[in-house]
């Protein structure tokens, strides 16, 4: 091997001992037991034990957890059908615990406000999971996932478990697989699953579908009551909660309070039976944390006993049934054949003005069942 051949290509040619990267040549492979295939760049898949898996879970190992969610979260068709096997073999574990959605505007203080809530919960004996949505980029679908740094307490508690999950894209800020997640959660013996969204306030509905209990947090001075209104997010919370009321913000947090309930009082409750209502508390002090555990527990009992709570998790099984049909039809139609051979022409055409998108549509549909 010749100096030149352990040089990166972009090294001046009269250049010295001063450029301290080399390239070395790759593995033929052999070693360390892997197959001498190695070198094709395809690594070999291991096979996944989906009864150590769940095992694992319901023994409550965080890093076989950690795995564990991973797998349902993955995208690749050939961990589908382990991801699969793995939540029916968990779901006679779940629904035990109290599913909680949170929401807010960006800087109303939500990830702060957890990280004391859920770090209140495991002091009183409780297990908990947060599912932290992070927003993806719209060019590389990368996330910034810095959730477990605003975190810091319940990243350390052993009866905590943070897992940051990117949104990948999806209206309302809630990964594609975060109902599996809770799942896998609760088998796990996770006594609190608490949900944060990225807090669009354009479709939190999303939120709604999969949780028991939706809480909104707000700040004062932002405008949030105006927005809050507008966009109809308080039409669908169970709790208003104006957080950051502490030192000069105390007054404005608990007037504040009183104009939130001025307006719940004309709008109906997202609860049938429940009363929706607006509290203050300090993420920063802890003043009012254990006031909204109470009015969390008094919801809980309430809808129990009245069966809402029963009809709302039926309900949500169905419109997951929904969802879950409606993508994979998305996906096998993309799929196809037929359409991918297609969809260019009908794509550029469509552009061009040359033919409505409907039009276009239909033909691409009209592919797709002729072939059935």
């Amino acid at each position: 091997m010749t100096d030149s051949n352990i040089r990166p290509e972009w090294t001046p040619n009269d250049a010295g001992q001063e450029f301290a990267s080399q390239v070395m040549k790759g593995v033929i492979g052999g070693h360390d037991g892997l197959s001498k295939l190695t070198n094709t760049g395809q690594a070999p898949r291991r096979k996944i034990d989906v009864a150590v898996y769940a095992d694992g879970v319901l023994a409550g190992n965080r890093a076989m957890l950690a795995r564990a969610i991973t797998l349902v979260e993955s995208n690749a068709p050939h961990h589908l059908q382990s991801a699969q096997e793995l939540l029916q073999r968990l779901l006679p574990h779940t629904g035990q615990s109290i599913r909680i959605g949170i929401t807010g505007v960006p800087g109303a203080g939500k990830s702060t406000f957890i990280d004391t809530f859920g770090s209140y919960l495991t002091t009183k004996g409780y297990k908990v999971a947060v599912l932290a949505i992070d927003p993806s980029s719209s060019v590389t679908r990368g996330s910034i996932l810095g959730d477990k740094t605003r975190m810091e307490n319940l990243s350390r508690d052993e009866n905590a478990f943070v897992r940051p999950s990117p949104t990948g894209g999806m209206l309302g800020g809630v990964a594609r697989k975060t109902r599996e997640s809770m799942l896998v959660c609760e088998a796990a013996g996770y006594d609190v699953i608490l949900v944060e969204t990225v807090g669009t306030g354009q479709s939190e509905i999303t939120v709604r579908s999969m949780v028991d209990f939706f809480l909104l947090v707000l700040i004062t001075g932002a405008g949030d009551e105006l927005q809050g209104i507008k966009k109809g997010v308080i039409e669908i919370a169970d709790a208003l909660l104006i957080n950051k009321a502490d030192g000069d913000n105390k007054i404005p947090a608990q007037t504040a309070r009183s104009e939130y309930n001025r307006v719940l009082h004309f709008l109906t409750s997202a609860t049938d039976g429940w009363t929706t209502r607006a509290h203050t508390a300090s993420a920063l002090t802890g003043e009012g944390i254990e006031n909204i555990w109470n009015v969390i527990q008094e919801f809980r009992l309430n809808t129990t006993k009245s069966g809402v709570m029963e009809s709302r998790r039926q309900e949500q099984l169905r419109e997951w049934l929904h969802t879950v049909v409606e993508n994979q039809l998305i996906d096998f139609f993309f799929r196809h054949p037929n359409i991918q051979s297609a969809l260019p022409n009908i794509e550029e055409a469509v552009m061009s003005g040359e033919m409505p998108a409907t039009a276009g549509a239909q033909s691409l549909l009209k592919l797709l069942m002729a072939d059935e």
